[in-house]
């Protein structure tokens, strides 16, 4: 193979090209080298090459939805099949203490605070790797998004009522897909039609509702005024983010899903007055990655309708800034690296 690697690098916003970095050939201890095979484009990505991304420092190899088979491991035989989690945790901070390494202190996110799979080989710690089984790799590679949003619903608490999911974007459908399958009735809400209708279609929602002027009427009309038991906001917008707590029925839930850098502010009376829970949700932990696989192996998840764009490593830096400019029909775009 040589030692070195192709790898898709962003040397500042707007500027992607393909070149050659050394493969890495010695993991160190505690850690494992993994060849990719696939790699899930997300919206981290795009604002990453937009240069909108707040935490990030350039050249960076962007790419953190990864799939791929073990070429050098302490537990794991090579060749296995693997989903990667992408969150590197600190491992003895408060957070990682008690089990939660989704929201370490000084977590480190592959593709954002490190360099990413966007390349031939990576090196990861041993305990991120989950071995796919019989996962075609094309589908391992969308386990990471899709457990946001299987992490988002478990954050909730909620298994019965109705659901309102705001945004009906990547992650927004993955977390209406699973609190569908955890039993909630899920409407859905975007301010476009056309991802209205793929949600409908490919995900079987009863409820599609376009944002707009009218969102809180349509709301009311839709409950018959009693509100959602849980509402999950996955837009990004501070607006909506706020709009959602007069979504949110009595004794309901609303859990952000999505971040942004500014603050979020809501009327106080109204918050205690419905006596809500407000949830956020960061990243996903292994057992949700293990749900959304065995689901995905159930054939509860549409995962060809939902990977909607593909291309190589080798086409990669000219399909992604179109893909940046022009979203339309785009659910999901994976790139192939290795078979």
């Amino acid at each position: 193979m040589g030692n070195t690697m192709r790898a898709l690098v962003c040397a500042e916003p707007g500027k992607l090209a393909l070149g050659e970095r050394e493969r890495p050939g010695a993991a160190r201890e505690g850690w494992a080298l993994v060849d990719v095979a696939h790699v899930g484009i997300c919206g981290t990505d795009y604002h990453i090459f937009e240069g909108k991304h707040p935490f990030l420092q350039y050249p960076r190899v962007m790419g953190h939805e990864v799939s791929g088979r073990v070429a050098r491991s302490a537990r794991l035989p090579e060749g296995t099949p693997v989903v990667i989690n992408p969150y590197v945790s600190c491992g003895t901070c408060a957070a990682c203490r008690k089990g939660r390494f989704n929201c370490c202190m000084r977590i480190e996110v592959l593709g954002v605070h490190r360099d990413g799979a966007l390349c031939e080989r990576i090196e990861v710690p041993e305990g991120n790797l989950i071995p796919a089984g019989d996962l075609p790799l094309r589908d391992a590679a969308m386990v990471e998004f899709l457990a946001i949003g299987a992490h988002a619903v478990r954050r909730s608490q909620t298994s019965e009522g109705r659901a309102l999911v705001v945004g009906a974007g990547p992650i927004g459908l993955g977390t209406a897909l699973f609190a569908k399958l955890a039993g909630l009735e899920v409407a859905i809400m975007d301010p476009l039609q056309e991802r209205l209708d793929f949600a409908t279609e490919a995900l079987g929602l009863p409820e599609a509702v376009v944002a707009d002027a009218r969102r809180a009427e349509r709301v009311r009309e839709m409950t018959a005024g009693d509100g959602f038991e849980v509402v999950f906001d996955a837009t990004g917008h501070p607006a909506s983010m706020q709009a959602g707590f007069a979504d949110v029925g009595h004794g309901g839930s609303l859990v952000l899903v999505s971040v942004v850098t500014g603050d979020i502010t809501f009327s106080d009376p109204e918050f205690h007055k419905r006596e809500m829970r407000l949830v956020g949700s960061r990243n996903a932990l292994a057992a949700d990655f293990e749900h959304v696989m065995t689901s995905i192996r159930a054939g509860r998840v549409p995962t060809d309708r939902l990977a909607t764009h593909g291309t190589t490593l080798a086409e990669a830096a000219d399909r992604i800034p179109h893909w940046a400019h022009d979203k339309k029909g785009l659910v999901k775009a994976i790139v192939e690296v290795a078979t």
